[in-house]
């Protein structure tokens, strides 16, 4: 076969450990990246060199793993991960290897890794590959084949299944038939997988172009059940009615607006995904005449938004996702179902901007396209009538912004301190009559001077504010 063309760098650290007598092999994700004509983006080598050997070698070394044979080599300004050959046994914990053996050749260390794909290794002297698996003729076949007994290959570490279907996700690859079947045999020991892997493994999977298609995987394998399985409620919801906004049940139609959020985005994805995991909850039925005044059932979801954002908190939470994503993810699913029109007021612009922090337009934006998408997978028209409504929207957004308009109690002409000078006591009652100011300034931002809201406040106060007047 055609040798494979060696990165420079690799071939001038390939000339360190040559010197001294070692053998390297570029492994992994790189070579299946290069087999297929992509450029990789990190480097494993594979080689007899022990660590403390690489350590004398090369000038920086760090001993991420030397317990497993591992050190990561600062090499011509590359981090390269650089392991000892070796052959592993026992599994007891369904993770990690009971013993590491090294003095090994490349092939019994090609024997140990999960996937043909991931079992190629190329000489970093000639660039001729080793495969001893048929994995590069898995890689230009597209499959996904585990080496060895796929079932007993999974059963050593409970997260291939997870890191099988996300590669079926962001490589397009089919699974061979029997790795697939072994998807479900292996959920015992899936189950058992740390909720923080399993949430690194599904972020790069929904990282993917399609991440449709790992999680079709994951609910068909049984993996969704195990994790997040909030989602599996959404099966069979039916959405379509008369009106003929949806074509899809909720689950599929979360899956279509993951798919359309932005793919480098991954807290919309997050967010398109569980947008509406709360309708199972909120499902119900109203009849609505039609245009020739025969009624017409419709089905309805009432604050679903608010049922969905309180299942993705406590999704995101049990996952371990950082604590500013759960809140921010969480808020964007609470305020998706908003519908703008031209027709509204530059006050209706300013109490939105009330309820939704300015950071967080622009991917409200985002999901509620993935949203709109997700309703029937095309309506091209339709998309992009939203997206120049949007756009509207955002200008005037942007005038308010540069008009300088109060939109929050900070920038109200008053504060706590002079409500109190003027005798209202502090308290509850303090944030009452500031927020009954800032209503009036979000209807008239003339009203915001020190002068009219002090006035305001006094005769709020003064008229039995305490007993529910609120008007002026």
């Amino acid at each position: 076969m055609k040798a494979i063309q060696i990165p420079p760098v690799l071939a001038a650290m390939n000339a360190v450990f040559e010197r001294s007598g070692f053998h390297a092999y570029l492994v992994g994700g790189a070579v299946r990246d290069l087999l297929r004509g992509k450029t990789p983006t990190d480097f494993d080598v594979a080689t007899d060199a022990t660590p403390e050997q690489m350590m004398r070698l090369f000038r920086r070394v760090i001993p991420t793993g030397i317990e497993h044979g591992t050190v990561t080599v600062l090499f011509r300004g590359e981090k390269i991960e650089a392991t000892t050959f070796r052959a592993e046994s026992g599994y007891s914990d369904s993770r990690r290897p009971d013993a590491v053996a090294f003095g090994v050749g490349i092939e019994t260390d090609l024997s140990r890794r999960d996937f043909t794909m991931n079992a190629v290794a190329v000489s970093l002297r000639s660039g001729e590959a080793v495969d001893p698996f048929g994995g590069r003729a898995d890689i230009q076949g597209k499959i996904i084949r585990a080496v060895g007994a796929p079932l007993a290959r999974f059963r050593e570490d409970g997260l291939r299944p997870v890191r099988a279907v996300r590669f079926a996700a962001t490589l397009g690859f089919a699974f061979e038939a029997e790795t697939e079947r072994a998807l479900s045999a292996a959920l015992d020991v899936t189950a058992a997988v740390s909720r923080e892997r399993f949430r690194d493994e599904f972020c790069k999977m929904l990282a993917a172009d399609k991440p449709s298609l790992g999680l079709r995987l994951m609910e068909k394998s049984g993996i969704l059940a195990l994790f997040i399985p909030e989602l599996l409620e959404c099966r069979g919801v039916a959405q379509a009615d008369s009106r003929g906004h949806h074509q899809f049940d909720v689950l599929d139609h979360l899956f279509y607006a993951c798919d359309a959020a932005p793919r480098e985005n991954l807290d919309v994805r997050l967010a398109a995904l569980l947008h509406d995991v709360g309708k199972p909850a909120a499902q119900g039925a109203a009849q609505k005449p039609d245009a020739s005044g025969t009624a017409q059932e419709i089905r309805t979801f009432y604050n679903h938004e608010q049922a969905s954002a309180k299942l993705a908190r406590s999704i995101l939470t049990r996952l371990r996702f950082p604590k500013r994503a759960v809140e921010y993810v969480s808020l964007l699913v609470a305020r998706h179902m908003f519908h703008y029109e031209p027709s509204w007021s530059d006050a209706a612009v300013r109490r939105f901007l009330t309820r939704v922090p300015l950071s967080a337009v622009d991917d409200l934006f985002s999901l509620r396209l993935a949203d709109i998408y997700g309703m029937t997978r095309s309506n091209s028209v339709i998309i992009a009538a939203r997206r120049e409504n949007l756009t509207g929207f955002r200008e005037r957004i942007l005038r308010i912004l540069e008009a300088k308009q109060a939109l929050s109690l900070k920038d109200l002409a008053v504060n706590g301190d002079d409500l109190r000078q003027i005798g209202i006591p502090s308290g509850k009652l303090i944030g009452t009559v500031l927020n009954e100011l800032l209503d009036a300034v979000l209807a008239d931002p003339a009203k915001n001077t020190r002068e009219h809201l002090l006035s305001v406040a006094g005769e709020l106060y003064s008229a039995g504010f305490q007993s529910g007047i609120s008007e002026f």
